[in-house]
């Protein structure tokens, strides 16, 4: 089976406190499941966090953000 690889990184992108940030990801493989993650911690969905997968682009929605999002 062919590995899943990455075909878009993720980008840094800035937000001013109290806003949202969006950081997408594209994927070699429709459907694949993402595990976000913050260091060694897996984010779970929330008022905080929202998860999206269309195709190949996943999404990570990070909502009121603080400076230790970063």
């Amino acid at each position: 089976e062919t590995p899943v690889l990455f075909k878009q990184e993720l980008q840094n992108e800035e937000a001013k406190e109290g806003k949202q940030v969006r950081l997408t990801c594209e994927l070699s493989k429709p459907g694949t499941p993402v595990k976000w993650m913050k260091g060694d911690t897996v984010l779970h969905a929330s008022e905080k966090y929202e998860f999206k997968q269309h195709g190949t682009v996943a999404e990570l929605i990070i909502r009121d953000v603080k400076s230790v999002d970063a």
